[in-house]
């Protein structure tokens, strides 16, 4: 086994990190435990059991060893459609532990969506979980040529569980360097098709120990609940790496992220720090006032995903005694880079940037810009992405001389904080995720009552940001609510859901440039 393959330097501000020559991160994040001898301790938590750190150590291997014994080849590509659970964890590390490249993916997509990142990321294996199964396979008898490999967690004796439970218990971990490719995110980003951030071995343990301890100030007595789910890089921090880093535990589950779910799991499993999204937040808020679930064991609550609106923090704090740290980060630094701590908090604001992490401000053209004047979010750090898979031109347009364009306008202000004035583009990011507005138009003009649509960002009465679509219909439709709710349940059932638009107008024209381009921000006025 590798032994003390990196190194945290506490004695200068922020901790340091030296990683040695030979560095699987899977030995940092898995192994150590043993030898630190914490093998007895509770690793993963869920309402059907737990998992010690010993037989998450066992399940690594035998997954990894599952996944080698199928003729996989370091380097290949394994793509996870799986819920949050034990075997998400198994396959993840065990894939890298054994040198190929886990890609966890959002489960709330679409056939199209998958048929997609399997095309593109040229993956050689496809697991998924049963629920999973009917958008996965479609994706699946669409794609030529397919994955060599492709089989649900359970179902027969081929299905990946019987298959680990067959494997060796004992793996070496494959050679590698902090710097190598370990495992990607797909990012739908600011403009087009979903794209495949590739992220180095060093990447969790900075986010783990920059964030994670440096900024919340995690340890090994903490217990993570994360209402973002593991194929989300908000989520894989909070509720893996974030514990996996300090010896904590992290509470798992493979439903929805309800109020009533929230606060079912806060009470049983209690957890010490809370992450979730300001939608899930304002649903919350609206269960407090008819109910008191015990929140007693919390002692942070954080938020991203979104800007958090000053009225969920304030009515939260009222109603917990608990603060809220907001943050944002991206897919591409794989965590939170700007935030509020637990000893500073301020509402309306992202906070200030993060141990290990530069933020910097300029105008179009590349010009810093004076203190409270908005300009274009720029962020650097160890965690950033190396690159885009397949997108040479679109990795050199966001990353320059180690700097990632954010897409977000943002200006400081005298004290330091950074806050978010919007994106710079025409993206939405519904509860967290971010949600393309020509996708949602393109799914409404399929239905055979419109002819144009329009679609935009609109902030509920929580000042959280929902879809709001306006559409001209073709001749012989008349409109009405009954259409309307027609066209919503339209879009629910061909997009993801949560892409759906809230609101729906029926207009006459739309604004249009001379050149026949919608003018959107005439619909946000």
């Amino acid at each position: 086994m590798i032994a003390n393959t990196v190194t945290v330097n506490t004695s200068t501000s922020p901790a340091t990190l030296s990683f040695a020559e030979s560095f699987n991160v899977a030995v940092s994040f898995i192994d150590r435990h043993l030898d630190e001898d914490r093998g007895k301790n509770i690793a993963i938590r869920t309402m059907d059991g737990d998992t010690t750190y010993a037989a998450l150590a066992e399940g690594v291997n035998r997954a990894g060893n599952a996944l080698l014994d199928l003729g996989l080849r370091q380097g290949d590509r394994v793509l996870m459609v799986i819920k949050d659970c034990p075997e998400f964890v198994f396959l993840f590390w065990g894939a890298i532990k054994a040198g190929l490249v886990p890609i966890p993916v959002n489960t709330l997509l679409s056939a199209k969506d998958y048929q997609h990142m399997i095309a593109d990321s040229g993956a050689a294996c496809v697991i998924w979980s049963p629920e999973f199964e009917t958008e996965v396979k479609l994706a699946l008898s669409t794609s030529n040529p397919g994955p060599r490999c492709k089989f649900p967690t359970e179902g027969d004796e081929n299905s990946f569980v019987p298959r680990m439970a067959a494997a060796a218990t004992a793996l070496d971990p494959a050679p590698a360097t902090s710097t190598d490719d370990c495992f990607w995110l797909y990012t739908s980003g600011s403009t087009g098709a979903p794209k495949g951030a590739v992220h180095a071995h060093r990447d969790m343990v900075v986010t783990s120990q920059n964030y994670g301890v440096d900024t919340l100030g995690i340890g090994a007595d903490d217990i993570c609940l994360s209402a973002a789910k593991l194929f989300f890089a908000y989520g894989l921090g909070n509720a893996m790496t974030f514990p996996f880093w300090t010896g904590g535990q992290a509470i798992l589950w493979g439903g929805r992220a309800t109020p009533d779910m929230m606060f079912k799991h806060i009470a049983h499993c209690r957890p010490t720090i809370y992450f979730g999204v300001p939608t899930l937040f304002a649903s919350q808020l609206q269960t407090l006032v008819n109910s008191s679930p015990d929140l007693s064991s919390l002692r942070l609550c954080v938020s991203a995903g979104e800007p958090l609106p000053a009225k969920i923090f304030e009515r939260w704090e009222a109603r917990t005694n608990l603060q809220i740290l907001d943050g944002i980060g991206t897919t591409e630094n794989l965590h939170i880079f700007i935030s509020n701590r637990p000893d500073d908090v301020r509402t309306g604001v992202s906070g200030k940037t993060v141990p290990g992490c530069e933020a910097k401000i300029i105008d179009d053209e590349g010009r810093p810009v004076a203190v409270g004047e908005i300009g274009n979010l720029l962020i650097r750090s160890q965690s950033l992405t190396s690159r885009y898979w397949n997108q040479p031109k679109r990795t050199a347009s966001v990353m320059e001389d180690d700097w990632m364009r954010t897409g977000d306008s943002y200006y400081q202000d005298e004290d330091g904080y950074y806050i978010c004035c919007g994106r710079s583009d025409d993206m939405l990011k519904v509860g967290g995720i971010w949600v393309s507005p020509v996708e949602i138009e393109s799914r409404l003009i399929t239905h055979d009552a419109v002819l144009e649509a329009a679609v935009v960002g609109r902030a509920d009465d929580d000042e959280l940001i929902k879809a709001e679509a306006f559409v001209i219909l073709g001749s012989g439709h008349k409109q009405s609510e009954v259409l309307a709710d027609e066209l919503k349940a339209f879009c629910k059932s061909g997009l993801a859901r949560f892409k759906y638009p809230h609101w729906l107008h029926f207009v006459d024209e739309l604004p249009k440039t001379a050149t026949g381009k919608i003018q959107r921000f005439k619909l946000r006025g």
